[in-house]
């Protein structure tokens, strides 16, 4: 890209054709079906995940229009579906064996993985989970057929020790040397019993109301003053009730019950079951939502809006270029084997084939661009609140909060980086307004790759470097900060899948029982919770899958790690990112200073996670650390 930036008014004449000649060879033409070599950026809907030509089970809505608002995703032009004219044709070789199949999503060239990630992805990570050993395993009938667990031994040693492959073909063994954890398989079946039921967790912090009096009684011997205090002290967040609510369903009527930690023994299995049900359905909420939608799937029009209106030498190209890295290589993935029509997400998740549906309600209800910086999105939550008198301008509500203590200082350091950055190259707010490129890019994002949302007043106008700098700063942090918040520590937390798992399988004991059932669980509790647990292939995809997303790369770029060649000619900007860098290297010593606090208790403890998720720099593996520049896994 040259050592040289220049924003459109400052640029010399001779380089003014080259960047209008390469404005029409990125936006294209919008007709065509596109090809590996091309390095066109236009928008479309998420009109790929279904496939109804294959089997009519498999339809699914496109995601992107008035009835399922959604972000856009890039246009890849293929022939429309002969089924579903809304909907694009799968490639043939979506249809063919799992192993067999190759990228069909169209992902321009410049987005393409390098080398060593290409290497790297493709023989060692997620492509050789779910096209090499998933399918050997599958067709060898390794796992037992049976759906549940048989007890928790089981469970211990599928995370301990995962299956043995040495009495297996050679095929099968190269593919544990490829992969290592060789516990994991998959099947597509039909699961019922699922549970839609609607479900609230009741906290020290929520008021008595919350809970429904005529089925719990009188909470105030629970709910006291005393217990509040305690908990604003000890600086905790504990659950005191769960309530689940079954809509009327045919001929059965409401059900609603709220089940409480007592000591008594059936009562406390109870809670533990509504506690598989809440973590189910928060495993749905956090892969779908917190981490598919904010992150990668909100992202995705800001790289191709940058495509298409900025040209490699603006400044501000030059400022996004590396947290836009692999991450619509990794989308084009996502649609293919995790968030399509029986993919991962719907075989092993609660909402089954409503997951999409779901993340597009959510985009429609929840996602607005100015609620995605920090500061805003831990006030939006509830858990802070402005107060200009303290430090990073907020109050936490919960001061002992890890991912906001540690992230506002990122933030902060994100902040100031890009202060630096914008000031020199617009000494003059006018010159913000009348960059043509710049202006073309913002509108692109909220009216094309946002087309859904672009009357909302929310979006910020870019006519002062405050809104430039406050915008520029939200998309560094969701796509450095945030994903890295809620990727990275996905193996360390949910690997052994008791601890979160993704679906329950059965309804409550109580729930409109059998007299059979409910005897059975008197006897033996153990054995409902198995069977609500995923099931043994669900529990092994899962964990597969989490444990590849979990990896940081070889040729993983961690924030504020390495200077950028343009960078390094200009003094000032050379000078800025030396200071931005030597403020996540204090950010590590901070967080290695907390984890030793003993103050600290969501921090350190007998059985506690140290929590450094957001410590900026790693090495290749799980490590559950590292703040990568992009969404690149």
């Amino acid at each position: 890209m040259g050592a040289f930036s220049y924003i459109p008014s400052e640029t010399p004449s001779g380089l003014k054709k080259l960047r209008e000649s390469e404005l029409q060879t990125l936006q294209g033409d919008g007709a065509g079906q596109r090809k590996t070599s091309n390095r066109i950026y236009d928008y479309d809907t998420y009109n790929d995940l279904g496939d109804p030509d294959h089997d009519d089970e498999l339809a699914r809505p496109v995601l992107g229009g008035k009835d399922h608002p959604y972000p856009r995703s890039c246009r890849t032009g293929r022939p429309r579906s002969e089924k579903d004219p809304l909907s694009e044709q799968r490639s043939s070789s979506d249809y063919a064996p799992r192993k067999q199949r190759i990228s069909s999503v169209y992902v321009p060239r410049d987005e393409a993985f390098s080398e060593v990630k290409h290497l790297t992805f493709f023989t060692k990570t997620l492509n050789s989970v779910l096209r090499t050993l998933i399918p050997s395993l599958e067709a060898a009938g390794i796992l037992d057929p049976e759906p549940e667990f048989t007890d928790f031994t089981a469970i211990d040693s599928l995370f301990n020790e995962g299956v043995t492959l040495e009495d297996f073909p050679d095929n099968l063994q190269r593919a544990s040397q490829d992969y290592p954890i060789a516990s994991r398989g998959y099947y597509r079946q039909t699961l019922a019993g699922l549970n839609p039921c609607s479900i609230e967790i009741v906290t020290e912090w929520q008021l008595n109301s919350k809970l429904d009096p005529e089925i719990y009684g009188s909470p105030e011997s629970l709910i006291t003053t005393e217990v509040v205090e305690k908990a604003i002290k000890d600086g905790t967040l504990r659950p005191i009730a769960i309530e689940l609510t079954r809509p009327p369903v045919a001929d059965k009527p409401q059900w609603k019950q709220v089940f409480t930690p007592t000591w008594d023994a059936t009562g406390h299995w109870l809670w533990i079951l509504a506690k598989v049900h809440v973590l189910a359905h928060d495993s749905a909420n956090h892969q779908l939502v917190v981490h598919w939608l904010r992150t990668h799937c909100s992202t995705e029009p800001y790289i191709i809006a940058a495509n298409r209106q900025l040209r490699a030498m603006h400044p501000i190209y030059r400022l996004l270029h590396p947290h836009f890295r692999y991450t619509m290589a990794i989308n084009a993935l996502a649609r293919e084997s995790l968030i399509n029509a029986d993919g991962i997400i719907e075989s092993n998740f609660s909402l089954g084939k409503y997951c999409t549906e779901f993340s597009s309600v959510a985009y429609d209800q929840l996602c607005r661009f100015d609620m995605e910086a920090l500061p805003e999105d831990l006030i939006r939550r509830g858990m802070a609140v402005k107060d200009p008198t303290s430090e990073h301008g907020l109050k936490l509500i919960i001061e002992d909060y890890p991912f906001a203590n540690d992230g506002l200082i990122l933030w902060d350091a994100i902040k100031e980086w890009v202060s630096a950055y914008v000031n020199h190259y617009y000494p003059d707010p006018n010159l913000i307004e009348s960059d043509t490129e710049l202006q073309g890019w913002w509108t692109d994002v909220r009216t094309k790759g946002h087309a859904d949302k672009k009357d909302e007043p929310w979006w910020p106008v870019l006519k002062t470097t405050e809104s430039l700098i406050h915008a520029l700063t939200t998309i560094i942090w969701v796509t450095a900060g945030h994903h890295s918040a809620v990727n990275f520590g996905q193996y360390t937390f949910a690997g052994y899948f008791p601890n979160h798992p993704t679906i329950a399988r059965t309804n409550m004991p109580t729930e409109d029982p059998s007299d059979e059932f409910f005897q059975n669980f008197m006897k033996k509790p153990e054995m409902a919770l198995l069977m609500c647990f995923p099931s043994q292939i669900q529990a092994t995809t899962v964990m597969a899958v989490i444990d590849v997303l979990s990896n940081h790369s070889p040729d993983e770029e961690y924030i504020g790690d390495s200077l950028e060649p343009a960078w390094a000619e200009n003094p000032v900007i050379k000078a800025a990112y030396e200071r931005f860098s030597g403020n996540l290297k204090r950010l590590e010593g901070i967080i290695d200073e907390r984890n030793t606090n003993m103050k600290l208790k969501n921090r350190v403890g007998a059985g506690v996670v140290p929590y450094e998720l957001l410590k900026p720099f790693s090495t290749s593996g799980v490590t559950g650390m590292g703040v990568p520049n992009s969404i690149s896994i």
